[in-house]
């Protein structure tokens, strides 16, 4: 094992240094200051979450979206995060007896494989091939339909409620610079897949967690835009395409949390949807049994909403930060990766791809990607991402997945940014000269 200082490109989390500790402080000293705030905060929270925050938030994503209507506070409900919460959509819309499978594209978000699974969908994952402007729909829709040829229906197991429907299929994902891959969706496949979700009685659970971590090109993280989304989510699609949503529920649910933008351990997040959905969503019995977690977070959070130190906080702190490094990190791939025969998924001058945590590399033939990080720890204490373990269990890879890397840029210093990718190269160099030899 080396005995250099371990550089860690796998964890996909905010660098500490770029937490916003001090306006957490003031946020929390001035919730705490309000009797009526405080009283809020330290009892048990209405189903539905604390409603400042609901309404504040409300008003925020608003001016965000710009969605043609304006949101309201009955659209949302507070979470513990977006991985609680995606535990919490499963719980009160599906029904292992009922909903036949969980689709998500080929190379997905290794950490909610479990969660899956946990919820009595273990096998019954199914991989969607992804390119450049997403999930393939095509294949989906071939794959809904078949199914749908042969389905049995099936007596449920769980109590029938006035707030709960019960899809027949669930749709994972992250439609934004995606995890692991980066890609963002395109508009054309986001009305593809409303229009798919509504056919065959498919819910699609959208994680739009890094939605305000967007810059518009390489090392130029702001150029004086509005702040806004670049493209509609797949949420507002539902909400007004060819007429609106086919009954009170919808087919999609927005997946939100605070985790990349204020901090992980807050573990507040929010839910959006047709207000029948997430009065449902507000209904499982874990939140029932005293209101969602972190009710005393949510009133400091609330705080950063009102007096707009959160907005400031993602647009001059956050968004400059992580622009510059991920430029950093795709110019010193180029530079010392590429000669190597390893290609790079996204490119940082592309507007819809500058965003997010991560860069997706492919490695050269005939290296493999559990070598690789087998390798890079062993030789240079360097931690990286294996693109194993972002493949749909039980589904083979068709895009050779078993051959690349996921890199985070959000969570080392930019100096290690640099010198992980050096160390990387330098493994990649003896490997290949192993091969050769």
């Amino acid at each position: 094992m080396s005995s250099k200082p371990c550089i860690d490109l796998l964890k996909g989390s905010p660098a500490t240094a770029l937490l916003p500790t001090q306006r957490l402080s003031d946020a929390a000293v001035s919730a705490l200051s309000k009797p009526e705030v405080a009283a809020t905060g330290l009892d048990y929270g209405p189903d539905e979450g604390h409603f400042p925050l609901r309404t504040h938030l409300a008003e925020w994503l608003t001016g965000y979206y710009k969605p043609s209507q304006p949101i309201q506070a009955d659209r949302i409900c507070v979470t513990g995060g977006a991985s609680q919460n995606l535990a919490n959509i499963l719980q009160v819309f599906t029904d292992p007896s009922q909903t036949r499978y969980i689709w998500m594209a080929q190379a997905t978000y290794h950490l909610a494989f479990r969660i899956f699974e946990d919820a009595g969908f273990y096998r019954r994952l199914r991989a969607v091939p992804e390119d450049e402007e997403g999930m393939d729909m095509g294949f989906l829709e071939h794959a809904l339909a078949n199914d749908e040829a042969v389905a049995e229906r099936a007596e449920g197991y769980k109590r029938p409620e006035r707030y709960r429907k019960i899809y027949s299929h669930v749709i994972y994902c992250v439609p934004n610079f995606s995890n692991p891959t980066g890609v963002t969706m395109s508009i054309r496949r986001r009305e593809v897949l409303v229009r798919l979700a509504r056919k065959f009685n498919a819910l699609v659970i959208c994680d739009d967690v890094y939605d305000f971590l967007h810059w518009s090109a390489a090392n130029s993280p702001d150029n004086g835009n509005p702040w806004r989304s670049t493209l509609p989510r797949v949420l507002d699609l539902d909400r007004t395409l060819d007429g609106g949503p086919r009954d009170s529920f919808g087919n999609v649910v927005s997946n939100g949390t605070f985790s990349k933008i204020v901090a992980p351990g807050c573990r507040v997040g929010w839910a959006e949807g047709e207000p029948q959905l997430v009065y449902g969503l507000s209904q499982v019995g874990s939140t029932v049994s005293g209101g969602p977690p972190s009710q005393l977070m949510s009133t400091f959070i609330d705080e950063m909403l009102q007096d707009g130190s959160l907005t400031k906080h993602i647009r001059e702190v956050l968004i400059p930060a992580y622009s510059h490094r991920h430029f950093i990190m795709v110019s010193a791939v180029k530079e010392r990766l590429s000669p190597l025969g390893v290609g790079i998924h996204t490119d940082a001058s592309d507007a819809l791809h500058a965003g997010g945590f991560f860069v997706w590399i492919r490695l050269p033939q005939p290296l493999t990607a559990c070598n690789v990080t087998e390798r890079a720890l062993q030789d240079e204490n360097l931690i990286v991402g294996n693109g194993d373990i972002f493949i749909v269990p039980g589904n083979q890879s068709s895009l050779f997945h078993d051959q690349c890397l996921r890199l985070c840029f959000a969570w080392e210093d930019e100096a290690d940014l640099t010198e992980g990718v050096r160390r990387l190269e330098k493994v990649l160099v003896r490997m290949l000269n192993e091969v050769k030899s």
